[in-house]
């Protein structure tokens, strides 16, 4: 599992590769911690991402909650047919905004 972070129009992009799976999901918490503090809206892409578990959920759902009392967005984009299932089985497509 890779996680890169980057700026780009005034706003953070996270790019996963890769499988977030409960084995990848503490180095991947320890990568998007510093997220929690951004003043910026924030896009995942996910175009890269071939899974993800119930703990990549938590991650997803955690820096939703850190971001959106500040006023900013949390954006995903680039899922795949099997992410958006996932997604709509756990009610999270309702959390979220997509792009």
């Amino acid at each position: 599992m890779t996680t890169t972070i980057q700026e780009q129009d005034g706003q953070r992009v996270v790019y996963f590769e890769g499988r977030l799976d409960t084995a990848a999901a503490p180095k991947t918490e320890q990568e998007l911690l510093p997220l929690h503090a951004c003043s910026e809206d924030i896009t995942l892409d996910c175009t890269k991402l071939e899974y993800i578990s119930s703990s990549g959920l938590r991650l997803f759902l955690g820096l939703l909650k850190a971001v959106k009392p500040k006023g900013n967005h949390l954006y995903i984009t680039g899922m795949n047919a099997d992410l958006k299932q996932v997604f709509s089985m756990t009610g999270f497509t309702s959390l979220f905004e997509f792009k």
